[in-house]
This record gives C-alpha cells, sequence and structure tokens, in this order.
C-alpha cells in the first residue's frame, strides 16, 4: 500500500514538473523581444549594422529558425539531459553560470530554513505550553507582528541596527558565515510567522481532543500529552504549509540578495529578467519549480509515518 502511495506522489510530482516547464516556455516565447538582438546588445554590436544573413545565421546557430513545438521538444530534451543552453545576454553556459551563484543561496536558504523552524516551532510551543499567562499572550501576539512586517524593511533595520551601528555583521556581501546571519534572520521571519501561527492553533485544537482528555485520565505525564499526542496530530497542518514556504525560498532569495548584495541565484534572477536573458530565466524558473516539487514530495512521503491512515485514503485536515 505505501509502494503504491509513493509511486502516485513522484508521478504527480513529475506531471507538475513538466507542467511548470511547459508553462514557462510558452510564457518565454511569447515575450516582445528578438534574443538576437539582445546577444547583439550585449556584444556592443550595433543591430543596424548587421546583415539580414548574419541574422539568419546566428538565428540558425541557437535554433530560433525552427518551429515553436522543435524548439519545445529540443529544448525539453535538453532540460531533461542536463543541457539548459547558452546565456544570451553574458554569452556563457547557463550551468556555469547557475554553479558559480547556487552555492551561495542554498547556504542562505539552508540557514534561514533552519532559523526559521527553530523560530517558529519554539514560539508555538511556548505561547500553548508555557504556565506563565502573560508570556504565553506575548508569544501569541508575536506571529501577527512577524507576518505583518515587509521584509525590505526588516532587512534594512537590521542593516541599521546591527551592522552600521553595532558592528556586529557585515552589511554587504558574501564574506563568509557571518554575512549569513542578517540576510537569514530577514527571510526567517516571515517563515517562522506563519509556522507559529498555524502550530499555535493546531496544537490549541489538538489539546481539545477526546484522546488528550482520555490520556489525562490514563495517568500519563504532562510532556508525554504534549509532545508525543498533541503535537505529532497538530504537526501535520504545519507540516503542509512549511512546505509551501520552502518552495518559496528562491523567491525570498531575489529580495535578501538584492537588499544585502550577495552574488547569488536570486541577483542572477533578477539580472536576466531586466536583460530578458530568456535561457537564465527558464532554467532559474524549472530549477525553482524542481526545488517545490521535491520538498513537497519529501513532506508527503512523510505524512504516513505521522497518520498511517493517510496512505488509505483518508484526507489531512
Amino acid at each position: 500500500m505505501y509502494a503504491r502511495y509513493v509511486s502516485g506522489r513522484v508521478l504527480q510530482a513529475v506531471l507538475v514538473l513538466w507542467a511548470a516547464y511547459t508553462v514557462t516556455f510558452i510564457v518565454l516565447y511569447l515575450l516582445p523581444s528578438d534574443p538576437v538582438q539582445l546577444l547583439l546588445a550585449a556584444g556592443n554590436v550595433d543591430v543596424t549594422q548587421v546583415s539580414p544573413e548574419q541574422l539568419a545565421s546566428l538565428k540558425h546557430q541557437y535554433g530560433l529558425d525552427q518551429p515553436v513545438y522543435v524548439q519545445y521538444f529540443t529544448q525539453l530534451f535538453n532540460f531533461v539531459t542536463g543541457n539548459f543552453g547558452e546565456s544570451i545576454s553574458k554569452n556563457v553556459p547557463v550551468t556555469q553560470l547557475l554553479s558559480q551563484r547556487l552555492p551561495s543561496t542554498l547556504a542562505l536558504g539552508a540557514s534561514a530554513v533552519a532559523l526559521a523552524i527553530v523560530l517558529g516551532v519554539g514560539t508555538a510551543s511556548l505561547a500553548v505550553f508555557a504556565r506563565v499567562k502573560w508570556l504565553k499572550v506575548a508569544l501569541s501576539r508575536l506571529p501577527s507582528i512577524g507576518v505583518s512586517l515587509p521584509p525590505f524593511f526588516v532587512g534594512l533595520l537590521l542593516i541599521q541596527v546591527f551592522a552600521f551601528q553595532l558592528r556586529w555583521f557585515p552589511a554587504t556581501g558574501d564574506k563568509g558565515p557571518q554575512s549569513l546571519v542578517l540576510p537569514s534572520i530577514m527571510m526567517a521571519i516571515p517563515t517562522a510567522a506563519l509556522l507559529a501561527q498555524v502550530l499555535t492553533r493546531s496544537l490549541e485544537d489538538a489539546l481539545a481532543e477526546p484522546y488528550v482528555v482520555t490520556a489525562r485520565a490514563k495517568g500519563l505525564s504532562r510532556s508525554v500529552i504534549q509532545w508525543k499526542h498533541a503535537f505529532r496530530n497538530a504537526a501535520l497542518p504545519a507540516l503542509t504549509l512549511l512546505g509551501l514556504l520552502l518552495g518559496a525560498t528562491l523567491t525570498e532569495a531575489v529580495v535578501a540578495e538584492t537588499v544585502f548584495t550577495r552574488n547569488g541565484i536570486g541577483e542572477l534572477a533578477q539580472e536576466s529578467v531586466l536583460a530578458q536573458d530568456i535561457p537564465v530565466v527558464q532554467a532559474i524558473v524549472v530549477m525553482a519549480a524542481a526545488l517545490f516539487v521535491v520538498v513537497n514530495l519529501v513532506i508527503d512521503l512523510i505524512y504516513p509515518l505521522l497518520d498511517p491512515r493517510i496512505v488509505h485514503g483518508q484526507r489531512v485536515t
């Protein structure tokens, strides 16, 4: 039964990835731009001085003179085999650009996600399980504040206080682990706030369920009831939300890398969109979709470990 559940989820993931690639191809193909003219402009070549024969030769070189369906299937095959083509504006392989920028973004995303999980789970747990009433009230208000703060404002505030005033961390650039601290906090705050909101409500609902009353009647300890029974059942909605938020990490990285001037995928995406560099934009969008699909696939595979009824067809509520 579990093998059937896994195969179904894997097939869904592949279909979502294919759909993301197809939609991206259609949208980018319809952009009102000429990739060959962009290529010439990137090389400081006056397009008016290029003959029609030379333009036709360049289009043939990049396969742009082929019918749309031929370009689609050719690029799809190249993507599947790891060939993302060549950047039009930078005239280098897209894989080279991605390999240069990806480590910085992965380090930033991983540290931000880890911090968001610690802050979100910690805040929700204290807001529900703390025995001091004023502390519970204060912690239950924190997620609303975290969600309402614009990320770029948080980033600028962090730079002003911790970089310019206290001089604890560098304000910009990618200069080792210290430069990860401020952008990670900026990215983690909204994710942690949403996670804490959902987990707090789920924990409160779980503690009101009859099985918790039964567990108390059996004489189980407070910690066993809270962490083994209530937290395990409350984790499913929070896990679903976490999957969606992790998939949006690359989008958040665009803002963080712009504010903190980091040389990562987010900044590359911004540069490529402005230059209408279609191969790079398409590779980044498909990579972001692949990240989203893989993260949610992993979470789908974790569900049955928390609630075996899911494998047998019952929905998570």
